[in-house]
């Protein structure tokens, strides 16, 4: 909510501000997800939970991100370098969403994280794929908050990967709301006016 309170006129921002709502409301889906296989909430709503949460994660963010980094860059130049990650995202979220709907797609308690599974055949290149899209962009921005953004993903991109897998799309997506303070940082420390003065000088 704070991102979106900084948008100030600007439209271009207003997908990247909305980003760390749709984080936060992810992991408050995953809340239901938990519940429902733990007992505590019926296992429709834990079921409906689980798609909701596979096709943000999934579908959403891999199209979401690159768009919402690429609008708010002012240079062209950076703008068409974006353009491939961009691409990569609707390649791998379309795949992603068929493989979702073949099924069949579940989750299971792990330690400390929900590890979940879906059908999916050339597992490293769209993995691959999806890190691209996610992390490309936002370490190619003009913008240094939103560098960092790219940056710290790549990392923990890496340190979860190597600390467990089955729970990857769990924790990674857990890490990003937390990560969106980066996105929020950038509303509030960024102006319409230093936009307009960058946009004026390419």
């Amino acid at each position: 909510m704070d991102a979106l309170r900084h948008v100030d006129h600007r439209n271009d921002h207003l997908a990247l501000a909305s980003l760390p709502l749709l984080l936060g409301a992810h992991q408050i889906d995953e809340a239901f997800v938990w519940w429902g296989l733990q007992g505590h909430a019926p296992a429709t709503v834990g079921r409906a939970a689980l798609w909701i949460y596979l096709l943000i994660a999934f579908v959403v963010l891999p199209i979401a991100i690159p768009l919402a980094v690429r609008a708010i860059e002012p240079e062209r130049r950076r703008r068409r370098l974006m353009a491939p990650f961009a691409a990569a995202g609707v390649l791998v979220g379309g795949y992603l969403l068929v493989a979702l709907l073949d099924g069949p797609i579940d989750a299971r308690i792990a330690p400390y994280h929900l590890a979940y599974s879906a059908p999916l055949s050339h597992g490293l290149v769209v993995v691959s794929l999806y890190v691209a899209a996610a992390c490309g962009a936002p370490l190619l921005s003009r913008y240094r908050h939103v560098m960092i953004f790219g940056i710290v993903n790549l990392i923990a991109v890496a340190v979860l990967a190597r600390l467990t897998i089955d729970g990857f799309a769990s924790l990674w997506c857990a890490y990003a709301a937390v990560a969106s303070a980066a996105i929020a940082a950038h509303m509030r420390l960024t102006t319409p006016h230093e936009n307009v003065a960058v946009a004026v000088s390419v």
